[in-house]
């Protein structure tokens, strides 16, 4: 029987792999010449790969044919402290003989004796790839051999080196590691590659490497073109990484081509970033907005995808809408979308309404805007410590931590300032440099909380040496939400990490801002900051004394409601009230007035 993609297969080549089934493979060789010469011939005629496995004693258990650039794995039992007992040969149509990220996982994960791969062109072999289960502190790790000329591989005494791998296996306690190990490549500058580090920190990958090639624009095959994809591919093997991450943006023939030469998975910044946002989205609105942005730029890579999309096993990339979405065609995914953006349009609609109840209660709306880890969720917790009203100051607290994109999830809470004055205070998400269109899209119903408020606090990590230019792009992207004329208060945040004369060069820089220094982990200038706050404000509050009449006691009410008590005595001859105000019940109580204090 053979397993697989059999559809569209004429009956003459699947009877011809049927027939590799009565083969007897000898033990000590990895195959036959007879039998690679079968299924390069075959791979050539159908340009899909052709997998067989074949047991200890030299039988063909299981033939299967996959696609273009994957093949499924027959079934196998895993035992413990000892190898598989089974070997997988299988084509490569493209030509290249190396060993792919999926080919290297599937060694380690089902503990085959060995795995081959045979590049085909022209239905020849223009080389063999070995790989066999090695140990390295504990840890199984794949040791690859070759590429190899046919005639050398056949040359190979494969059976002493899968009875050393399997003695090491035996006498050793072996952990599996999982995790993914990256090289990085970027066309930029060697800080947009330190960035892109922190964001794959953030993945929980490894970075192994760091490749940083100068050029004016990416090529259009392989963006670092064909010569420098193939170093990069020598380097994967070198340092056994399983995926390769582009700083840029890369189109879907880009990644395929990359994929098919350098046989790891590969991803770009965008897809990184989705990831993030993917698996730190807590509340339903943020999982709506990262699974519709993750859709949007997916669908018009659905048909080019290589490793990606056909295969499977987790890591970045799969989270969100998940393995099942990623196959969906593009009819459904289309649905999908449409569905996700009627959702978002109804919380849309709940915000309008939280806003516009804020509006009639004219509660002035403040929202922190920043670069990521800029420290915009611990100033948020402080200042809400310090000055939350007491019926709302048991409220949970918003995940801080030194990391990218902790916060995805908009909060808004109540704080009363120091002059007496109720505002709203805004936690929203970080912006980052290259930040993905589609999600700058999903997320603008979250930022128009930033759109609809009076002052904007601009939070800035000033202990990074990249300070300058994250500022920079924070004010692009509040240009691209229009709010770029909005008064804004630039806080100088982390001082007490801060070089003393690169925080000197911002004060110089940014002189014209006015820009206030703080610290929110160690509550340094916060006093300060309120200050600014409510000297920023428009419509500042006036300190007002009244006494009303008894026979007008809707204006007593008219205080309680539209203004801040901070006094109230019944007097012989009215009620004595002293309160905050602002302009516009100044204007209705002024008959009332005792004295003010501006």
């Amino acid at each position: 029987m053979i397993t697989g993609n059999t559809e569209g297969i004429r009956k003459s080549i699947i009877n011809r792999l049927e027939d590799i089934y009565e083969c007897k493979i000898d033990k000590y060789s990895f195959f036959q010449e007879e039998l690679i010469n079968i299924i390069c011939e075959i791979t050539e005629e159908i340009n899909k790969e052709v997998s067989v496995a074949i047991d200890r004693r030299g039988n063909v258990v299981d033939i299967s044919i996959g696609d273009s650039s994957a093949v499924e794995m027959p079934l196998i039992n895993i035992r413990e402290r000892k190898l598989s007992g089974v070997r997988i040969i299988h084509t490569h149509p493209n030509g290249n003989s190396m060993l792919s990220n999926l080919d290297i996982s599937a060694l380690i994960k089902l503990k085959l004796d060995f795995i081959a791969a045979i590049g085909v062109e022209n239905g020849e072999c223009t080389g063999v790839t070995l790989g066999f289960c090695g140990i390295e502190n504990n840890k199984l790790k794949a040791e690859i051999m070759g590429p190899l000329s046919k005639k050398d591989a056949l040359n190979v005494d494969v059976l002493d080196i899968i009875n050393i791998s399997e003695e090491n296996i035996k006498f050793n306690e072996v952990e599996e590691d999982n995790r993914e190990k990256a090289i990085l490549i970027g066309i930029e500058n060697e800080e947009s590659l330190d960035e892109l580090e922190e964001l794959a920190k953030a993945c929980d990958v490894i970075t192994l490497d760091k490749v940083l090639q100068k050029r004016d624009k990416g090529d259009t095959a392989f963006f670092i073109g064909e010569g420098k994809a193939n170093e990069i591919s020598m380097l994967r093997q070198a340092l056994n990484a399983n995926v390769i991450i582009f700083d840029d943006e890369l189109t879907a023939s880009q990644i395929r081509n990359l994929e098919s030469l350098i046989g790891v998975k590969i991803i770009d910044r965008t897809t990184l970033i989705l990831e993030i946002f993917a698996r730190r989205a807590r509340s339903k609105e943020a999982k709506i907005q990262v699974e519709l942005a993750q859709l949007k730029y997916r669908l018009p890579r659905l048909t080019g995808l290589g490793v990606l999309l056909s295969r499977t096993g987790g890591g970045i990339g799969t989270k969100g809408p998940g393995e099942k979405k990623l196959e969906m065609d593009k009819r459904h995914i289309r649905d999908r979308i449409h569905d996700l953006t009627v959702q978002l349009k109804k919380i849309k609609k709940v915000r309008e309404v939280q806003r516009e109840k804020r509006s009639r209660e004219n509660i002035p709306k403040i929202s922190l805007v920043g670069y990521t880890n800029a420290g915009k969720s611990t100033l948020r917790n402080k200042l809400c410590e310090i000055a939350s009203p007491k019926e709302i100051a048991e409220k949970e607290k918003v995940f801080e931590a030194d990391m990218l994109f902790a916060t995805l999830d908009v909060t808004t809470r109540a704080l009363m300032l120091r002059d007496n004055r109720l505002v709203t205070l805004t936690d929203t998400v970080g912006f980052v440099r290259k930040l993905p269109h589609d999600l700058v899209e999903a997320f603008k119903s979250t930022l128009e909380e930033v759109i609809n408020s009076e002052l904007l606090l601009h939070i800035v990590d000033s202990s990074s040496d990249t300070a300058n230019k994250q500022i920079e792009a924070v004010n692009e992207v509040l240009r691209e939400l229009g709010v770029g004329d909005k008064p804004v208060i630039l806080v100088l945040n982390k001082v007490d990490k801060s070089d003393e004369k690169y925080l000197e060069a911002l004060r110089e820089k940014y002189n014209k801002l006015n820009p206030i220094e703080i610290s929110a982990k160690q509550e340094i200038n916060l006093n300060l900051l309120f200050d600014k706050i409510s000297n920023s404000l428009p419509n500042p509050l006036k300190r007002m004394e009244y006494l009303i009449p008894y026979t007008e006691q809707g204006i007593v009410a008219l205080l309680h409601r539209g203004a801040n008590v901070l006094e109230e005595e019944y007097k012989e001859d009215g009620t004595y009230i002293e309160a905050m105000v602002d302009q516009e019940v100044y204007n209705r109580c002024q008959k009332y007035i005792l004295t003010e204090d501006y």
